[in-house]
């Protein structure tokens, strides 16, 4: 198999690129690096199977000649994920989860290749109505930009396989824990308490209730999604554990690992920002009907996570981000 990964630099991307070359594939690995970690990549570079290319996929015709009739599945991963800080940059959720989507669908039809996978987000069922939530529930207001921009990359890709024959298969993530992970409440807190281990400042009331999967069983669903002969041509996929933890319960598993008990200081209120859905649990039952099983719980995510950040200090300095 031919696959052309977006977002490979990443800590999702790099994993699958990972597994793939592992597997005896051939992957073209694509990132602008404005979030992403080459250092992710240095087995991959080493493979003869690999191509890499830096590139922005917000240029129209970023992807012509790199993407060839012989590809067999496009992975795209390539996001911004910011969405706590949504609001102070509207423009980059637009660009980079949405436009950024069109132009991969145009590459892909003007080449002849059409399956693609997609890593969309929970975010998009906004505070939702039914918990656990399943695929088919209703959408209520969208309440941040990145679930909105997710949202309107999953129509697109529903509109290029209704008009143009594709197969998409919609991955709807819960957060992502473990190794190469970047982002998110587990780095905020381990680095917080690395700064100052006697006061912790948490966003909200510490009672959100999230789901988390481990790395490895989100890129093991998405891989048997995609090999799966029972999936039909267009398809939305939840991903997440049978369980939640409470912010609160994650903050106990990260002090634990770290041997420090902070004091806790609460902004207040049932969440930490605008577009903090309070509580987020996913319906995996579909998911689970093609024979997929998550491997990790989420306690063991957050210890996966932590010790891996701990190996790893100089994820913590600070990387320069586009605008």
């Amino acid at each position: 198999m031919k696959t052309l990964i977006t977002g490979a630099a990443g800590y999702i991307g790099s994993t699958l690129t990972d597994r793939l070359l592992s597997e005896g594939h051939q992957v073209i690995g694509v990132d602008n690096l404005s979030t992403g970690r080459k250092e992710f990549l240095s087995n991959a570079l080493k493979q003869k199977q690999f191509q890499w290319v830096e590139r922005d996929l917000l240029q129209e015709n970023a992807l012509d000649k790199i993407l060839t009739s012989d590809v067999d599945w496009v992975f795209h991963l390539a996001a911004n994920a910011d969405v706590k800080d949504g609001l102070k940059h509207p423009r980059k959720d637009l660009e980079q989860n949405t436009l950024v989507t069109w132009n991969i669908l145009e590459a892909m039809r003007r080449s002849g290749v059409t399956q693609i996978a997609f890593s969309s987000t929970g975010s998009v069922y906004g505070e939702a109505a039914v918990i656990p939530t399943p695929e088919t529930c209703p959408f209520p207001i969208q309440t941040s930009l990145y679930g909105a921009s997710k949202l309107a990359g999953e129509s697109l890709i529903s509109a290029y396989a209704e008009g143009y024959g594709f197969r998409g298969l919609i991955f709807r993530f819960v957060s992502i824990l473990g190794e190469r992970y970047t982002h998110g409440h587990v780095f905020d807190f381990v680095k917080k308490m690395k700064e100052n281990p006697s006061v912790l400042t948490v966003l909200g009331d510490g009672h959100q209730k999230k789901s988390y999967l481990y790395v490895g069983d989100c890129v093991n669903a998405v891989l048997h999604a995609v090999r799966s002969p029972q999936t039909k041509p267009l398809e939305i996929f939840n991903l997440g554990t049978d369980e939640y933890v409470e912010v609160n319960q994650s903050i106990d598993c990260i002090c634990k690992e770290l041997g420090l008990n902070p004091r806790r200081e609460y902004t207040g209120g049932d969440r930490g920002w605008i577009g903090d859905n309070p509580y987020i649990w996913l319906d995996c039952a579909k998911i689970r009907g093609l024979g997929w099983r998550p491997e990790k719980s989420i306690r063991e995510s957050v210890q996966l996570t932590v010790r891996y950040l701990l190996a790893n200090p100089w994820l913590f300095q600070e990387k320069a981000v586009t605008a």
